[in-house]
C-alpha cells in the first residue's frame, strides 16, 4: 500500500493540491510542515479503515506497532510521535468535499497505466473496468431499536443529564433531586416491558403510558426553565460561551421533538394507529434515519440509510452512493450512476446488477448505449431468453460475488453498525473505506502475483 501511494505519485500529487487550495503564500518550512500533517492525516485514516479500530484504540496501537509507525511517518530519531484520537478524528475530516472520492477515482485510474501495473501489480495486463457488477445495501445507523417508550426514556435522559451539569455550575431553580426522574422513568419502562405477556397487556400499557406522559410535561417544563436559566446566566458558571452553547443545543434538540415523540407514542400506544414511516421519529440525535425494508431473512426492517455499490471484475469499488433521503427504487439509480461512470472512466461494456434493478427505461437506455444489458429480468419469459445467452449467463454468476463484496465492505472495513455519527460523517467514512478497500485489495493482489513469480523463478528440487 505504501509502494502503490508513494511510488506512483499519487499521495504526493494529492497533498501537493490541498496545499495549493490554502490561498495563501506558504514559506517552504511551512509548506513541508502542512505536508506532513495531510501526509499523516490520510494515513491514519487509512488504518482507520482498514483495522476498525476506534480513535482511542488505534492511538494506542500506533504507540506499540513499529509497522504502523513506518506507514504513518510517526516514528522519529528521538522518539514516536502518535496523535491523540481528538487529532484522528480531526484528520477523517480534515480534507473537503469530494476530495477523497477522487483521490479513489485517481488510484483506480493509475491501474490502467502499464507502466504502473507492471511495477506496482506485477501483471502484465492493466486491470479493465468495462465490466460493471452493482447491488445496494443498507449501513445501519448506531441506534437501538426505535421503541416508543425508550425514546422517552432517551430524552429523559439527556435533559436530566444537562439539568445535573447546569446545578453543578450553581445554577439552580426548585426542583428535586433530578436523579428520581431517571428513576421513575426506567422504572416504567422496565413496567411497560414486562406486562406484555400479561391477559390485559394492552390496557395496562395504556395505563403506564398515561403516567410516563405525566411525567414527561413534568421534565418538560424543568428543561425549559433550566434551559432558560443557563442562558440568561451563563456568565456565572465556569463554561466558556462555546461550551455554554453546547449544552444548550444539546437540550434544545430534545425539547423541539419532544412534543412529536409524546404525540407518536400516544398515537400508536393510546389511539392505536400506525404512522407513515416518513412521520416516524426513529431517533432523537440521528435525524436522517430511515426505515428501509429489505425483507431479508433476519432483518426484515432495517434502520438506516441505503448504500449503492459498483465494482469492476477485479473487485475494486469504482462507483457509490450514500443517499440521505429515503432511497428510491434500485432501478433508479442505474442512469446517474453509468453517467458517474462514465465520467471517471470509460463508458461501460457491459453492466450486471440482481433483478430489483430490472426495469423497460433501463433496458431501453442500456441498449441506446450500447452497453450490455446484464440486469436480471424480473419477468420469467425474458429471463428463459436470457438464460440462452453465454454472455449474461457468466456476468451474472460473477455478479454473485457482488453480494459477497458488500459483505465484505460492511463487515471488515464500515464495521457493524458504522460508529460515526450525523448522515456528513457517515458519508466520509465511508469513503475512507472504499479508498482503504481498493488498497488492501490492490496490495494484495500484488502480493499474490508476487507470489506466483516467485514460485515460477524458484529451482526444481
Amino acid at each position: 500500500m505504501d509502494r502503490i501511494l508513494s511510488g506512483t505519485g499519487i499521495e504526493a500529487r494529492f497533498i501537493g493540491d490541498r496545499i495549493k487550495t490554502m490561498g495563501v503564500d506558504l514559506s517552504p518550512r511551512r509548506q513541508q510542515w502542512h505536508y506532513r500533517t495531510l501526509r499523516m492525516a490520510l494515513r491514519y485514516s487509512i488504518l482507520l479503515g482498514i483495522t476498525q479500530d476506534s480513535h482511542r484504540a488505534l492511538s494506542r496501537r500506533v504507540s506499540d506497532s513499529q509497522l504502523f509507525q513506518w506507514f504513518t511517518h510517526t516514528s522519529h530519531v528521538d522518539g514516536v510521535r502518535p496523535v491523540s484520537k481528538s487529532t484522528l478524528e480531526r484528520f477523517e475530516k480534515m480534507f473537503p468535499d469530494g476530495a477523497i472520492s477522487q483521490l479513489i477515482h485517481d488510484i483506480n485510474r493509475a491501474m490502467r497505466d502499464e507502466s504502473v501495473v507492471r511495477e506496482y501489480l506485477y501483471r502484465e495486463s492493466v486491470l479493465r473496468f468495462d465490466e460493471i457488477f452493482a447491488d445496494t445495501t443498507c449501513v445501519k445507523a448506531d441506534i437501538h431499536f426505535p421503541v416508543d417508550w425508550v425514546l422517552l426514556r432517551d430524552a429523559t435522559r439527556t435533559l436530566i443529564k444537562a439539568i445535573m451539569l447546569i446545578r453543578a455550575q450553581g445554577i439552580k431553580h426548585r426542583i428535586n433531586d433530578p436523579r428520581t426522574f431517571l428513576r421513575k422513568v426506567n422504572k416504567l419502562c422496565i413496567e411497560m416491558t414486562h406486562v406484555r405477556k400479561k391477559p390485559d397487556a394492552k390496557k395496562m400499557r395504556k395505563q403506564i403510558f398515561r403516567r410516563m406522559k405525566a411525567l414527561m410535561k413534568v421534565i418538560e417544563k424543568h428543561a425549559t426553565t433550566y434551559h432558560h436559566e443557563l442562558e440568561t446566566h451563563w456568565t456565572q458558571t465556569e463554561w466558556s460561551e462555546i461550551e455554554t452553547q453546547v449544552v444548550l443545543d444539546r437540550m434544545r434538540n430534545i425539547l423541539d421533538q419532544l412534543p412529536r415523540a409524546i404525540h407518536q407514542a400516544h398515537e400508536r400506544i393510546i389511539g392505536e394507529r400506525r404512522m407513515a414511516n416518513k412521520d416516524k421519529i426513529l431517533s432523537l440525535y440521528e435525524h436522517d434515519v430511515h426505515v428501509l425494508v429489505r425483507g431479508k431473512t433476519g432483518a426484515e426492517v432495517e434502520f438506516g440509510n441505503a448504500l449503492y455499490l459498483a465494482e469492476q471484475s477485479d473487485g475494486l469499488i469504482v462507483d457509490w452512493s450514500f443517499i440521505k433521503n429515503q432511497p428510491p427504487g434500485d432501478n433508479k439509480l442505474t442512469t446517474a450512476s453509468i453517467e458517474r461512470i462514465l465520467h471517471e472512466y470509460d463508458l461501460p461494456a457491459s453492466y450486471a446488477t440482481d433483478r430489483g434493478f430490472d426495469s423497460r427505461g433501463n433496458r431501453i437506455d442500456l441498449e441506446e448505449l450500447g452497453i450490455v444489458n446484464a440486469i436480471c429480468p424480473r419477468s420469467v419469459e425474458l429471463l428463459q431468453e436470457k438464460l440462452e445467452d453465454e454472455d449474461f449467463c457468466r456476468l451474472q454468476k460473477r455478479r454473485a460475488g457482488t453480494e459477497a463484496r458488500i459483505g465484505i465492505f460492511k463487515n471488515a472495513y464500515l464495521g457493524a453498525p458504522l460508529r460515526s455519527k450525523g448522515f456528513k460523517n457517515r458519508r466520509v467514512r465511508i469513503e475512507w473505506c472504499i479508498l482503504s478497500h481498493n488498497l488492501w485489495k490492490l496490495a494484495c493482489m500484488a502480493a499474490e502475483r508476487r507470489k506466483e513469480i516467485k514460485a515460477e523463478l524458484a529451482p526444481a528440487v
